[in-house]
């Protein structure tokens, strides 16, 4: 890829991605424009607080605008992140969110890829794992309980946010090998575990979200257990979800990528166009 290329591809991002209100909204979550901000509140781990640009804003009416998320959250009693990217202006912003009492957490890599090359690939995983879409309750605990060993930490909201963005997709019926000639596809994600065929244990799980009104499918997930790693679920996670988004008519898929994911992505042709940063208050 040329710069032009990586310039193009950051450009759509901004976009079509950034301080985008998600349709539809899980239940009980609201959004509010606080001016250039979208402020997300009722989620089920925290707000969050995203934008496109800051319009312009410096100095102390910048630091106005950061001091009045910190007090309404902790009005609220909840933590919240700001969302920084590595292109993002004035230069200064880090250091105006950590006086605020915002805390730098580990630094992602915004990387986009093709859907069509990366749809062309079957998804195979290894031997004795096979991959399923999942809505139901139980399998979405599995993912927590997954993620909470992953990561070392309780991940239990993590269950109940992608049952409340399940409930309230609008899937809709498409031409397939169902009973009537149909099958039902979800029109705004997509969760798929990778699961040890003889046990049913989850080994691996990522998601997919079709961003309405855009080019792109976002991936999520893709946590592995250690002892699972190195054989190639990730990279099937990838191609599978590629494949669903593709038979949606996306043409790009964005992630933001960890360290240890980041060289995975590159090698299946996926581009870094930025940088991300949580940056996390908490009262």
């Amino acid at each position: 890829m040329t710069d032009l290329d990586v310039f193009t591809l950051r450009t759509a991002y901004d976009n079509q991605l950034r301080a985008r209100v998600p349709d539809p909204m899980p239940a009980g979550a609201s959004v509010e424009r606080d001016g250039p901000l979208l402020r997300f509140l009722g989620l089920d781990h925290g707000g969050f607080l995203g934008y496109r640009d800051l319009g312009g804003l410096t100095g102390t009416a910048l630091d106005e605008l950061i001091d009045r998320q910190r007090e309404i959250f902790a009005a609220r009693g909840e933590s919240v992140e700001w969302k920084l990217h590595g292109h993002d202006e004035p230069a200064d912003l880090p250091d105006r969110l950590r006086a605020a009492g915002f805390v730098p957490e580990e630094e992602e890599t915004v990387v986009i890829g093709p859907v069509a090359a990366l749809s062309a690939t079957l998804p195979v995983p290894p031997p004795g794992v096979r991959l399923r879409e999942v809505t139901a309750r139980a399998d979405l605990d599995r993912i927590a309980e997954l993620e909470s060993i992953v990561w070392g930490e309780p991940r239990d909201w993590l269950a109940d946010a992608l049952e409340r963005e399940l409930a309230v997709d609008p899937a809709v019926s498409h031409a397939g090998a169902g009973a009537d000639g149909s099958e039902v596809w979800p029109q705004s994600l997509t969760v798929v575990v990778a699961e040890e065929a003889e046990s049913g244990r989850v080994v691996s799980a990522g998601w997919v979200r079709y961003v309405a009104g855009t080019g792109f499918a976002t991936l999520w997930g893709g946590s592995t257990l250690p002892d699972w790693r190195g054989r190639g679920i990730y990279r099937a996670l990838v191609t599978y979800r590629a494949r669903l988004a593709d038979a949606r008519g996306f043409t790009l898929l964005q992630v933001d990528a960890s360290p240890d994911s980041r060289p995975i992505l590159e090698r299946l042709g996926f581009v870094a166009v930025t940088t991300t940063t949580p940056y996390v208050y908490t009262p």
